[in-house]
């Protein structure tokens, strides 16, 4: 475990509304975007916007498919933005 990484029963979130949203819609419970968070696969900043970051993960229940989490994580506690399976997800070499 690098110094970023907390374990998911240790973990503070704040979700905007946006992000409650369409993880409704899309099926995704907040269990996986805590682990994604908590235990990413992979993780790089927004290339945007320099308070976020994004957290990558794939979920087994979904055929493996990357789950990216939207994350500002200047934020105390830090708010998840947005969360969705991402089709295009390639971890970097």
């Amino acid at each position: 475990m690098d110094e970023d990484d907390v374990p998911v029963e240790a973990l503070a979130l704040e979700y905007t509304k946006h992000a409650v949203q369409v993880m409704a819609e899309r099926r995704i419970p907040e269990a996986w975007v805590a682990r994604a968070v908590a235990e990413p696969e992979w993780r790089v900043p927004d290339p945007d916007d320099p308070e976020l970051a994004r957290f990558f993960r794939r979920i087994r229940e979904r055929g493996g498919r990357a789950l990216r989490v939207v994350v500002n994580t200047r934020s105390t506690p830090w708010r998840v933005v947005s969360a969705f399976l991402d089709r295009n997800a390639r971890k970097e070499p």
